[in-house]
């Protein structure tokens, strides 16, 4: 419930500081006197885009403020959504700034007014003789029948069904445009795939092949070199083993004499193994190297196949071609494997539909049973307002594809008149009958769901005061489950509140200010008098004023 109202700088007004009670109140004033101001107060509290033409002084910002008492409004996920912290009391403000700049704030965080339309749409609903477009809207229709169905079980488990239903289609059909996309690639992809296997790809190969190649093909001279190499080596006179076995023997009679002479013959001993070692590795390759014109074909043509292959797929080495392997073997594999996945994709789409057809039966079978209720409820309450004979027609169809809301298309269909024929509400009754109709409907409504605060503007425009006492009892009802509002012009309303307000204008120093006063006792009784005779009040119209508070 709304619990205080805080305006500073806007339009007529300098610095307004309310506070509500739960229950009925009534605000009264005299035509111009400013309650549209308020509402347009609290239509920028709801989100309303803002101008500089709202400060009343357009060199200082406009603040405005409500506080809102939530604890009973199971508002915790909404929050959540929209990343707003909780607070049982929570704290509303819009700024306009004298640039034209505006900013929105729950509990003092700043919030984008999408988020705040969202979260104040379950706080507060002004509800004027011009603002009946609701009735029309689907999924008020919706909302009027699920009150009284009680589906909200039912279709908690559809919505998240639906969502997952929903995914897997979205899922499906990625699969499927994937599989025709694929399929023109596909043989292609084996191909190049087939290829690749074929080559047999080894890392590291590449360097193998070029080295041996490199060897095959100057198997001469190799021989050659290492041929003499060997002879400078093993040559018995003049031979490097020969000359260093020779210095070695030399060393290893003069060893024991110093440590510097044992230091050199060591060097010289480990000299000798290192070069016989040399000279054993040198004559076993001597003895290996044999030319190979076979060999060094295959090894050719496997080079040539190698390069080919990187120059195919733009690439400096083998590695990269394993992994284009890889990745061409995937998406063959994948290209194979989607009817599989596809046909498995279909299966649980069945399955979901299936559970989703039981899911929307019973919440089709619960809206049918209500309906006789809600249209008896409806059609006695607006008898009541002065439409006896006001006829609805609900249809309500089973659909064909499935809704936010379950798998029903409905109808809801209106007749004022006798043997007249049902029409849409918007083309079926007037600006007036609207707004009972809307009392009647939220009057119902507040019966079966907590409603937000809702505030009533004028709509008993132009109705009798023996309607007009109707309405107030109906709102009076309304107001013992939940904090209603009305702006009235009429004493028969403005009796049925618990709360009087007055709006009203004063001059102080040659400029209009509006303010709003709460009025009790003799004030109250003095006030309705004049709503029922004017300024001058007589004493009937006293007498008349206390009978109907009383």
């Amino acid at each position: 419930m709304l619990t205080s109202l805080s305006i500073k700088n806007y339009a007529l007004i300098d610095d307004l500081q309310t506070d509500f009670n739960k229950g009925f109140t009534i605000i009264t004033g005299e035509t111009g006197a400013g309650k549209s101001i308020l509402l347009g107060a609290l239509s920028l509290i709801l989100g309303k885009r803002a101008d500089l033409s709202s400060l009343k002084d357009d060199s200082q910002k406009c603040i405005i403020e409500a506080v809102f008492d939530v604890t009973n409004y199971n508002l915790q996920a909404v929050y959540q959504q929209e990343d707003l912290d909780y607070e049982a009391q929570t704290i509303i403000r819009r700024e306009i700034l004298p640039s034209g700049k505006s900013r929105a704030f729950v509990n003092d965080s700043p919030v984008t007014l999408s988020s705040l339309q969202t979260l104040c749409d379950r706080l507060i609903d002004i509800h004027s003789q011009h603002q009946t477009t609701q009735l029309t809207d689907d999924g008020f229709q919706f909302q009027v029948i699920d009150a009284l169905a009680e589906v909200e079980e039912p279709l908690v488990a559809y919505k998240v069904q639906l969502k997952s239903y929903k995914s897997l289609q979205k899922e499906l059909k990625k699969l499927e445009d994937f599989q025709a996309e694929a399929n023109k690639e596909h043989e292609y992809n084996t191909f190049l795939l087939q290829e690749l296997i074929d080559a047999k790809l080894v890392d590291g190969e590449l360097e193998s092949l070029e080295e041996e190649y490199e060897t095959l093909d100057n198997i001469e001279a190799i021989k050659e070199k290492i041929g003499a190499s060997h002879q400078l080596l093993s040559d018995e006179q003049i031979g490097g083993l020969a000359i260093l076995t020779e210095v070695k023997a030399n060393f290893s009679k003069i060893a024991s004499f110093s440590q510097k002479y044992k230091e050199l013959y060591d060097r010289i001993d480990s000299s000798f193994i290192e070069l016989y070692d040399i000279f054993t590795e040198i004559e076993a390759s001597e003895d290996a190297l044999e030319a190979d014109p076979n060999r060094l074909e295959v090894v050719n043509n496997r080079l040539q196949l190698l390069h080919n292959l990187k120059k195919k797929h733009l690439v400096l080495d083998i590695s990269e071609l394993i992994k284009i392997q890889n990745a061409l073997d995937e998406k063959v594999g994948i290209t194979e494997n989607l009817d599989k996945n596809i046909q498995k994709l279909k299966t649980s789409i069945a399955k979901q539909e299936t559970e989703l057809n039981a899911l929307a039966k019973i919440i089709h079978s619960n809206r049918s049973a209500v309906i006789p209720t809600l249209k008896s409820q409806l059609e006695t309450l607006l008898s009541e307002l002065g439409m006896p004979n006001a006829q609805f027609s609900i249809n309500l169809k089973a659909a064909s594809t499935f809704h936010s809301n379950g798998k029903d298309d409905l109808e809801f269909l209106f007749t004022a008149n006798k043997g007249g024929s049902f029409k849409a509400l918007n083309k079926a009754a007037s600006g007036g009958e609207l707004s009972r109709i809307m009392l009647a409907i939220k009057s119902v409504l507040s019966k079966y769901m907590q409603l937000p605060t809702i505030m009533f503007d004028e709509i008993d425009t132009g109705v009798s005061g023996e309607i007009s006492n109707k309405m107030g009892a109906i709102m009076k009802q309304m107001s013992k489950s939940m904090q209603v509002f009305a702006i009235t012009h009429l004493p028969q309303v403005a009796a049925k509140g618990d709360t009087h307000l007055k709006v009203y204008k004063e001059d102080i120093n040659h400029i209009t200010t509006t303010n709003l006063i709460a009025i009790t006792g003799e004030d109250r009784i003095v006030e309705i008098a004049q709503m029922l005779g004017g300024k001058e009040v007589s004493a009937s119209a006293i007498a008349h004023a206390k009978e109907l508070l009383n």
